[in-house]
């Protein structure tokens, strides 16, 4: 069964940072590769960033560049988003997905950038 569990979010305050992990499951992980979704409420879900299998290939939305890193450690089957100058724009349910659709098949962990 493919499983995610997403970690390490929370509250800051606006220019703060975060990273998120997500502990991957029930496939052969270095040869998929993985997104980061967030969903805000009321809104549908938005593609974050990607990257390739083996890491050295990398994509971000436009509101993120510059902000967020993505990265994976295929030895712990484990992507990662490092968050910098967050935004109250950027609260949301973050969550990892192979795809290749949007949809969240785990519990995501919340992010809330507030003053």
């Amino acid at each position: 069964e493919v499983q995610f569990v997403e970690s390490g979010g929370g509250m800051v305050q606006p220019g703060g940072s975060l990273r998120l992990s997500c502990v991957a499951s029930g496939f052969t992980f270095s040869t998929y590769s993985m997104m980061w979704v967030r969903q805000a409420p009321r809104k549908g879900p938005e593609w974050v960033s990607s990257i390739n299998g083996g890491g050295s290939s990398t994509d971000y939305n436009n509101s993120v560049k510059g902000r967020f890193t993505i990265s994976r450690d295929n030895a712990k089957n484990t992507p990662y988003l490092q968050m910098n100058m967050l935004k109250p724009e950027d609260t949301a349910l973050y969550y990892c997905t192979r795809g290749p659709g949007l949809e969240r098949n785990s519990q995501g962990t919340q992010v809330t950038v507030s003053s």
